[in-house]
């Protein structure tokens, strides 16, 4: 039962800024997350760490070795990115607006209000207990930073802020007070959002900053031949271009600033001249306007990036359009729409030819190659929350139903969504795959039940009922001949042949809305739950109606069968699961959940979380492949795992600990009620700025849609829906946070089998030595240690798999199929795996089909794993087709006759 966190789907991305690392990595915040995807290999992954609330800034090294994650309530993480662990943890003193690493990796900058932070990071040469040094703090600024960048020899730091201006820092304190005092750029009328050095090609060094402000006015600065006088008596500020205090004064450029040309000695022993020293100090020198450029299309910039090597700047708009320029000469490379809502993040890629965008209340994150005018990668994720969820009979793809009306089917494998149905116009309420893997139905609210076809992926039949229905449960046959679907308002279950599309019948008896369907797995009775405090049985087929009644005390929530269906489990309003067996009809046994399940209190309740009745109820329940154990969730941050036989709780599984999400902690701190209420849910943000463009809210979030919660635009931690694979090794839930997806993790468990004093890894170098395999597989298998057993197994010659096969005994062959499994997948020897598998069937096939039940999670990853290697052999055949086909090679016609042959269906 060791479950783990694996992966986040359905949400790409969720707010905050992005970042692309040289090895085209792309990382993004989701939530209270990060999720890594490779653009090269197509696959997400998401990191096991949890910050306290959602990740607002971030930024990752230039080595693209460490990530440093900062939330909304100021606490940072440094991460190892490679590893995935913390390596220190740090909390500033104010909101952090803006965060970047220098070049050389060793310091990064942190806007924190009004001032500019540069801290030493930790490094791998460096051994301290606290890794985190502060270097240098400016306190210049007049309003809050909004934007930061280095020059390449991470010495200069140019700054944008939010009283209309920019200024120049240097970093390293000079000698004789150089470095104290800033230069500033005015002349913008609106707030700085971006500042960026501009790289001379040739010499490398910097010969531009650029300024981009919120009304989309781009101001390009250069470099004077002049320099700034400076006297460190009065201490005036440095000069600013335009102003009448620099035209007036005469001699600028006299090189001398402090008045003396006094030589000193540097380490080497070598004399120079302090304006030497001084000859490339960017801040004291003359830096004049020379361009003003426009690009305001009726709307504000919310993000901007710029590259360097190429002159490239991307502007992002608040109604989703995007300008891609060419400077310093400001030439329009493109000028495009990804969406109606504001873009909250653009980046480029290390080489400049991949654009980054992303939209925060989409959900949306899009790679765009700007020279061809392809996607790398498009995703987008649900707009609103999660309702249900769907396995494919294989365990590879996911399919989840939202509020949004829309159904995307996932990839688990690589956690990417590669297809998107919009049929629907309400809501999606349940989705159900048929036992073929090659039809998806789903219910609406719109009043409809769609199937899709997975060859074509498209809508190839409607269900709909005489007049409009409001569907909530969808389930189907064995055979996948019959679709049922339970009602919301008319309290009855509609019954249609999927061939034909037509109803067959409409099952009447429920007193309340029908939220629960399931037919038996082994044979055609129909199982029903209602708000009416019963469960009903249906024979469908037979056309007898209802053929058995378990009442309960109070509310049926929802219904599942075990899978050998010879259980029936259902839970209640009051906390409780009921077990029943469908053939007698008598109650087998109670689970008493409501201590279990209770945790959280919301901003809104007037009662702690003991005392509050509200929620202490599961919603969803999910039994595990064997049925020995349930998985069981509701309107709480905890997922309950129990055991059936003995009714006891295995395992509580927290879903999230962000602080962002009301109901995830479990004591209320009384200086933040105020006589209005909760301080957290008081909106005192300042409404002269324009909403959604400095502040990314969810006030409107939902509202007016079925599970929308009034309350006031803050998220309640919850569990929807929960579906475990086929193969019992995966389970999924959807969340508040989006699909979470558990994977059971053996690699760390010492589970030995029979040990005694010469059950050793010593024992099982020793039998391989002796050229005796059967023993050293014997051995390992004991001893049940991964490594140790997929040695013995690619340690068997191919002539001594037969006899090697039938010496296993029969306890251990749910072991040993695993071990198949996870071979099929990492191992490059196919055709030795697949000589395993058969001489196993042959061996052991009576005891296989006997004991089905308990081996049914085993044979479920094993037929995953060569199902996916088929499917890349298919792909790879096809991929060698295209290429002969091109180049008029003779092999096409054999690679064809091959391809075909193996895509054949197989019984």
């Amino acid at each position: 039962m060791n479950f783990r966190f694996q992966a986040l789907l359905g949400a790409p991305y969720r707010g905050g800024n992005a970042a692309i690392t040289s090895s085209n990595h792309l990382i993004s915040a989701v939530g209270n997350r990060v999720s890594i995807t490779d653009l090269i290999a197509s696959s997400t992954q998401t990191l096991p760490i949890q910050s306290s609330s959602n990740i607002a800034r971030l930024a990752v090294s230039p080595n693209s070795l460490f990530l440093l994650i900062i939330d909304d309530n100021s606490r940072a993480l440094f991460i190892n990115v490679k590893l995935g662990i913390v390596l220190h943890r740090i909390r500033f003193k104010g909101a952090v607006s803006a965060v970047r690493f220098s070049p050389n990796g060793e310091m990064v900058a942190v806007g924190v209000g009004k001032l500019v932070q540069v801290w030493r990071v930790p490094g791998l040469k460096r051994k301290e207990v606290f890794g985190f040094e502060l270097v240098r703090t400016f306190a210049d600024c007049g309003g809050k930073v909004m934007a930061l960048d280095w020059g390449n020899d991470s010495e200069w730091l140019v700054v944008g802020s939010k009283d209309l201006t920019a200024r120049l820092f240097r970093v390293r304190k000079g000698k004789g007070g150089v470095g104290l005092k800033p230069f500033l750029f005015l002349g913008h009328r609106d707030v700085v959002v971006g500042v960026f050095f501009g790289v001379d090609g040739k010499s490398g060094e910097v010969s531009r900053i650029y300024s981009v402000a919120r009304d989309g006015a781009v101001f390009s600065w250069g470099k004077d031949d002049a320099r700034v006088e400076k006297s460190e008596k009065d201490g005036d500020k440095a000069g600013s271009p335009g102003t009448p205090e620099e035209e007036e004064k005469d001699g600028v450029g006299n090189g001398n600033v402090n008045g003396n040309s006094k030589k000193r000695k540097r380490f080497g022993g070598k004399g120079r001249d302090l304006d030497e020293e001084e000859e490339n100090v960017l801040h004291m020198m003359k830096w004049k306007l020379l361009k003003k450029n426009f690009c305001s299309q009726g709307a504000r910039v919310s993000a901007c990036d710029y590259h360097r090597g190429r002159e490239l700047l991307v502007v992002g708009f608040s109604n989703g359009v995007f300008g891609l320029y060419r400077m310093p000469d400001f030439i329009c490379e493109h000028f495009l729409t990804i969406s109606s809502q504001k873009i909250t993040t653009c980046v480029f890629n290390n080489l400049g030819n991949w654009l980054v965008l992303g939209c925060a209340k989409l959900g949306q994150l899009l790679v765009w190659e700007w020279n061809s005018g392809s996607y790398i990668l498009k995703q987008q994720g649900h707009y609103f929350d999660v309702n249900c969820l769907a396995y494919s009979a294989d365990s590879q793809v996911l399919a989840t139903g939202a509020d949004d009306n829309k159904i995307k089917i996932w990839n688990v494998t690589t956690g990417t969504c590669f297809v998107t149905f919009a049929e629907h116009t309400n809501a999606v309420t349940a989705l159900h795959f048929t036992a073929n893997n090659n039809v998806l139905l789903s219910a609406s609210l719109d009043g409809t039940v769609r199937a899709y076809d997975f060859f074509r992926y498209r809508n190839f039949r409607i269900f709909t009922s005489p007049s409009s229905r409001q569907f909530v449960s969808l389930t189907a046959d064995p055979s996948g001949e019959v679709v049922c679907a339970g009602t919301l308002d008319s309290f009855e279950i509609f019954v249609w042949s999927m061939k034909t599309g037509r109803l067959l019948d409409i099952l009447s008896g429920h007193e309340g809305p029908v939220h629960g369907l399931m037919f038996s797995p082994t044979n055609a009775i129909l199982a029903s739950s209602s708000w009416d405090k019963t469960v009903r049985l249906w024979d469908v087929f037979e056309g007898k109606g209802n053929v058995e009644r378990f009442p309960h005390t109070h509310d049926v929530l929802t219904v599942v069968y075990r899978p050998d269906g010879k259980q029936l489990a259902a839970s209640t309003l009051d906390g409780q699961i009921h077990f029943w067996d469908p053939i007698e009809g008598v109650l087998m046994y109670t689970i008493e959940g409501r201590r279990d399940i209770a945790g959280g209190r919301l901003m809104t309740d007037r009662r702690t979380a003991a005392n509050s009745s509200s929620g202490k109820y599961f919603t969803t329940l999910c039994y595990s492949a064997d049925g020995s154990y349930i998985l069981a969730g509701g309107r709480s941050k905890y997922i309950c795992m129990y055991d059936v036989a003995e009714q006891v709780l295995l395992r509580r599984f927290q879903i999230t600990q962000n602080l962002s999400l009301d109901g995830v902690i479990d004591i209320l701190n009384s200086k933040n009620m105020t006589e209005a209420g909760p301080l957290d849910l008081i909106d005192d943000y300042d409404s002269d700025t324009e909403v959604g463009v400095d502040k990314q809210t969810r006030e409107m979030l939902g509202v007016g849609l079925p599970g929308a919660v009034p309350n006031r635009g803050r998220p309640i931690v919850r569990t929807k829906c929960l579906r475990l694979a086929p193969t019992g090794r995966t389970f999924a839930a959807a969340t508040t946070e989006g699909v979470l997806v558990y994977s059971m993790d053996e690699s760390f468990i010492f589970d030995p089998t029979d040990l005694d004093m010469n059950v050793t890894p010593e024992a099982v170098d020793a039998a391989l030595k002796e050229d005796r395999p059967g023993r050293a597989l014997l051995i390992s298998l004991r001893l049940n240690e991964d490594a140790l057993i997929k040695k013995c197994i690619l340690a068997v010659k191919p002539v001594d798999i037969q006899a090697v096969a039938r010496s296993v005994p029969f306890r251990y062959l749910k072991r040993i199929m695993v071990a198949f499994a996870e071979l099929m997948e990492r191992c490059p020897h196919l055709e030795f795996v697949l000589r395993w598998c058969q001489e196993m069937c042959n061996a052991h096939g009576r005891y296989i089909k006997q004991n089905s039940r308990d081996l049914l999670p085993a044979l479920k990853s094993l037929q995953k794993a060569i199902t996916r290697s088929r499917q890349d052999l298919l792909d790879t055949c096809i991929a060698s087709n295209l290429r002969n086909f091109t180049t008029g090679s003779a092999p096409f016609q054999y690679n064809v006759e091959f391809g075909a042959l193996y895509a054949a269906p197989r019984c």
